[in-house]
């Protein structure tokens, strides 16, 4: 039994260094094409224009004017 509960009190620096590494993995590569000039600001635009969507898209949801 002490064994089950090593193994819980484990779990949650499991859970977390799953979430790290999730978050490092994907913005690694985001990270690395902001290192070229031109890509920058394709990048920037995207951004922006997906910023403003799921702005929009809430605002519809809740009815905010």
């Amino acid at each position: 039994m002490t064994k089950f509960w090593n193994n819980i009190n484990k779990f949650p620096r499991f859970l977390f260094s799953v979430i790290i590494g999730f978050f490092l993995t994907t913005f690694y590569t985001i990270f690395e094409l902001l290192k070229e000039e031109n890509k920058r600001l394709i990048i920037g635009i995207i951004i922006i224009i997906f910023i403003s969507i799921i702005t929009m898209i809430l605002r519809q949801m809740l009815g905010i004017k």
